[in-house]
């Protein structure tokens, strides 16, 4: 299975989630989205996000260089 990869390293609120939102579109059930972001506001806007489309979200690292959310599309509902 291969992970798409988002890198958002430097955007600020909003942008993280919006183009997190776009990725997610071009997703099918079962595929995963890698997002790297440096926002610290990413930490809730991502997983808000995640819980408005239906998905499945994961914090695979959160660290002084960023947070590394793993995102699987779970479902082909409209976003």
């Amino acid at each position: 299975m291969t992970i798409k990869r988002l890198d958002l390293a430097g955007l600020k609120c909003p942008l993280p989630a919006l183009k997190t939102r776009k990725a997610l579109q071009s997703l099918k059930p079962g595929q995963r989205l890698e997002v790297c972001c440096t926002d610290p506001l990413a930490v809730i806007d991502i997983p808000n996000l995640i819980r408005e489309t239906g998905d499945r979200v994961e914090i695979l690292d959160r660290g002084e260089s960023g947070i590394l959310f793993l995102i699987e599309k779970m479902t082909g509902q409209a976003e």
